[in-house]
């Protein structure tokens, strides 16, 4: 008969013919969630399936239409809704208590939300150099002047790129390329990359004429595996990128300075390019707080790729 697994109760029983999960764990003495009274208008109920979604009847009408405007994974079912088939599944129980409930109501009242899901991306830091003395040189409403006319500029070329513009760090910026179209991801971010090197050869004119001084930008990019949802709380949302791709695109963004460069990417960005990116000059480096060597390229758009050079004596 069927049954199921369910966490965190650790326990496992049999359900009956056309029995929701939602009726079957009520059933057994589960506490489990159902806000909106099993109807499919809260998702409180929602379960994140381990094994055996191929056992579980597929969406119905109702089930549809509130993971479609919550952007739910396929593996995240209504319990409510949802009944299994054959074989044994085993699923995990997310909202048990009440701020978790909260959470759920949040996310239904804000059009958009991601609740995590997991994506290829590629990620690009930039950072001003030596944005520092500026800043303790100059009053703090010609700080805020100039980075907001920095990052309107860099903002138009992200959008031109199908960027989306993750956080601001002082003066540097973490972006996002392939939340519109992954196969295009890392191609985007290059681009990107090299038309805010252009951007700010334009501003430098302004900022030489109006305080005699000039930018120069660094910029990182890698290409990986993160997950993708919006977090925070009540009136604070926003939608964030997380994983070790993020970590190591930073860590990038930094090594141009070892480097003596202004545009570094991954040799992941290489691979998913492939010929038709050409670099200046290639790396072997280690990037802090990740361990061994990792290679790096100078994108050059005119060269031909050359072996990575050891940058450190390592």
């Amino acid at each position: 008969m069927p049954s199921v697994l369910a966490l965190p109760d650790n326990q496992q029983f049999t359900t009956l013919p056309d029995e929701t999960i939602l009726a079957a764990d009520l059933r057994h003495g589960i506490p489990h969630v159902h806000a909106c009274g099993g109807n499919a208008r809260c998702s409180t109920c929602r379960v994140v399936v381990l094994e055996g979604l191929e056992h579980l009847t597929p969406r119905n009408e109702k089930e549809t239409a509130l993971a479609t405007r919550l952007n739910l994974p396929e593996s995240v079912r209504l319990a409510c809704q949802t009944t299994v088939t054959e074989g044994t599944v085993r699923f995990r129980r997310p909202v048990i208590d009440e701020l978790d409930v909260q959470l759920t109501w949040q996310e239904l009242e804000q059009a958009g939300q991601q609740l995590g899901e997991e994506k290829r991306l590629a990620i690009l830091f930039s950072d001003i150099e030596n944005y520092t003395g500026f800043t303790e040189a100059m009053p703090a409403y010609d700080v805020i002047h100039v980075l907001n006319r920095y990052f309107e500029l860099m903002g138009e070329v992200v959008r031109a790129h199908r960027g989306y513009i993750s956080d601001f760090i002082g003066d540097g910026l973490m972006v996002v390329f392939g939340l519109e179209n992954e196969a295009t991801a890392a191609t985007d971010a290059v681009a990107a990359a090299q038309a805010m090197l252009q951007a700010m050869e334009r501003m430098n004119p302004y900022l030489r004429n109006m305080y005699g001084c000039s930018f120069r930008i660094r910029i990182g990019v890698h290409y990986g595996d993160v997950v993708v949802g919006h977090l925070g709380g009540a009136g604070l949302r926003k939608l964030a990128t997380i994983g070790d791709a993020v970590n190591v695109a930073a860590r990038i963004e930094a090594a141009n300075k070892e480097c003596g460069t202004n545009l570094l990417v991954s040799q992941a960005v290489v691979d998913e390019i492939g010929d038709t990116l050409a670099v200046r000059q290639g790396f072997l480096t280690p990037l802090k707080g990740k361990t061994g060597l990792h290679r790096l390229y100078e994108v050059d758009f005119s060269t031909e790729q050359v072996e990575p050079a050891l940058v450190n004596g390592s």
